[in-house]
């Protein structure tokens, strides 16, 4: 059998190189509307203002930053700290039949009705989906939610956000510094940083060139697995937005996997996709190991004998983290 190539053994064709420049110059166009009409509907939207605080955790960037762990993280720290207050969490559903509003039911509700991210939220705590945020946050509010935790939706002016936090990965940063489709940024990162009340930054790397101007609170935080796989050998694989991170969070646990197959973001697996996984896996003597995210895209059949790494949010100083949320916890106190 043909082994698939290793993510990190996979080299770029020098001839993509070199019509890359030609390529993001036919996308500057392209990138300029993308940025403008993202600007004309944030400056000429009224957001809708609710009657609880909304914790906007988003991105400059399309993917691949961190973020559904701190908006797990952050829910569960609300709850922590305030008692027997409700915190729950917004996503539009990515990928999901259902438009909503709707609570996430993991016992009845699938990644085809809710998207893989709320359905993996609702596992450690209160989820909705909305893909209409307005009508989403209200009827999280006539349901007796105290405090949402948006997940994504910086972008999203709609709902009036109580506090607005960007979630900037420390190695990839902002990418090429261009915006979509010539490069990953879903805005300018000045215009974001503009509307920011702070910053996670999520790893070890230094702060990426854009938010050295920044003059809210910056929280270093990090994924850490929240179990070491036992030891043994592993075939991984990953549809996540940033695959590598998953690889390489393997091989700092001292479990570096004997092969790695990315997949795109959210992608479905078919049955094809896990039969060839199955076979790569017998022919190293491996187990398969894939991430929460992914675990929960696939059918319940498909999950046998499929191990996943589970992985928390760690704030460095949690100190920063409760003074940057303290606004929001002030008011749930009061």
């Amino acid at each position: 059998m043909m082994r698939s190539p290793r993510f990190w053994d996979r080299d770029v064709d020098p001839k993509s190189r070199e019509g890359a420049p030609v390529t993001r110059l036919f996308l500057t166009p392209l990138a300029a509307i993308y940025a403008a009409v993202t600007a004309r509907r944030i400056k000429n939207t009224t957001p809708a203002a609710l009657g609880i605080p909304v914790i906007c955790v988003g991105n400059l960037t399309a993917g691949g930053s961190g973020k559904s762990p701190v908006v797990a993280a952050i829910r569960e720290y609300l709850t922590r700290v305030t008692g027997d207050v409700r915190a729950a969490t917004l996503s539009r559903g990515y990928g999901g039949k259902q438009k909503g509003p709707l609570r996430v039911d993991p016992a009845v509700h699938d990644a085809s009705h809710v998207g893989d991210e709320a359905l993996m939220l609702s596992r450690s705590g209160e989820a909705w989906i909305g893909a209409d945020r307005v009508a989403a946050g209200q009827a999280m509010e006539a349901d007796g939610v105290d405090v949402i935790i948006m997940d994504d939706g910086f972008q999203n002016p709609t709902l009036a956000k109580t506090l607005s936090i960007i979630v900037v990965d420390s190695v990839a940063g902002f990418g090429n510094g261009h915006v979509i489709p010539k490069g990953p940024l879903r805005e300018p990162v000045e215009a974001g940083l503009v509307r920011a009340d702070g910053i996670i930054l999520m790893g070890d790397g230094n702060p990426p060139v854009g938010i050295d101007g920044f003059e809210g609170p910056v929280v270093r935080a990090s994924i850490q697995p929240a179990a070491t796989p036992p030891p043994g050998a592993y075939v991984a694989f990953a549809g996540i937005g940033r695959p590598e991170k998953f690889f390489d969070t393997l091989t700092a646990c001292g479990t570096p996997p004997l092969d790695a197959v990315p997949f795109g973001d959210h992608h479905t697996y078919s049955d094809g996709d896990l039969n060839y996984l199955r076979a790569l896996a017998d022919d190293h003597g491996a187990r398969l190991i894939t991430t929460e995210k992914d675990f929960v895209r696939l059918a319940p059949e498909q999950r046998e004998g499929i191990m996943t790494l589970p992985v928390t949010a760690q704030f460095e100083q949690p100190e920063d983290l409760a003074k940057l949320l303290s606004p929001v916890t002030d008011a749930l106190r009061s």
